[in-house]
């Protein structure tokens, strides 16, 4: 059985977010098994395949180290780019089932594009703890499926040096739980790319995600309507790595652009 380890919303190796892809099976395997891989291979997601009776058609689930999540954007388009450019699916498009509903990434241009639901967030006070945890004082904080807070400028996003365990019990008003918190500002001027910001899970497992594309569903409502336009570009800020995505809102759905490219293709024995 083969895995292979992409990095996701990245042009060249080494950056994005890396995500590991399991051959598709024509039964889930144990959940106990799913969970251990998971484990080992350490990586923020590692994605599981499940064909159905038409060939561009999955069911995918995922999973962080610790647990199985509803929703993950950059193993789902490392799940698309192995199927196209690994397993030579000649669909234009691939669907996917999901916990969150039908999910489709088409092939664009020299990446893909995902069709994701829109999780618009509402304004809220800003939640005791999270500030110390931040180390910065949030400008305004949202919450979605994860809490999101925006500060001053993209200096301020880039210097963050957050106590990742203070943020583990922060952000119960969000509906994906506690301990998921993004962070986010308008770019600096001159930049290729409108908004900044970074992701910090231990909620999930995962003290700092390099580019999470769950957290964009929220991002992109937000900024479409601060900033008026209907598609923006982003880039998540992890330190040494860095990832890039284009997001147009599309009525009640997101469009989420992005590249992926395979780092290494491995067979599993276990």
């Amino acid at each position: 059985m083969r895995q292979w380890t992409v990095d996701a919303f990245a042009a060249q190796p080494f950056r994005g977010n890396p995500a590991c892809v399991v051959e598709p099976f024509d039964r889930w395997p144990d959940d106990v098994w799913m969970q251990a891989l998971a484990a080992e291979n350490n990586q923020a997601e590692t994605a599981f395949l499940r064909r159905t009776a038409d060939p561009a058609r999955f069911d995918l689930r995922w999973f962080t180290p610790t647990l199985e999540v509803p929703l993950c954007g950059h193993a789902t388009l490392a799940a698309a780019h192995v199927l196209f450019s690994e397993l030579g699916l000649a669909a234009e498009r691939v669907a996917f089932g999901t916990q969150s509903g039908p999910l489709a990434v088409a092939r664009r241009g020299e990446g893909y594009e995902m069709d994701f639901p829109s999780q618009p967030p509402r304004r809220i006070e800003p939640p005791e703890g999270l500030a110390k945890a931040l180390g910065v004082q949030p400008r305004e904080v949202w919450v979605s499926t994860y809490l999101v807070a925006v500060v001053d400028d993209e200096a301020t996003v880039r210097a963050l040096r957050p106590d990742v365990p203070g943020l583990a019990g922060v952000g119960l008003e969000a509906s994906g739980g506690p301990g998921n918190i993004g962070v986010a500002a308008i770019a600096a001027p001159a930049k290729p790319y409108q908004v900044v910001s970074r992701f910090f899970g231990p909620g999930c497992g995962i003290p700092e995600d390099p580019t999470t594309g769950s957290l964009h569903c929220i991002l992109a409502p937000l900024f479409s309507g601060k900033l008026e336009r209907a598609s923006l570009a982003y880039h998540q800020a992890y330190p040494g790595r860095g990832g890039d995505l284009e997001c147009e809102i599309a009525g009640e759905r997101v469009l989420i652009r992005g590249r992926a490219v395979t780092v290494l293709t491995s067979e599993l024995h276990a």
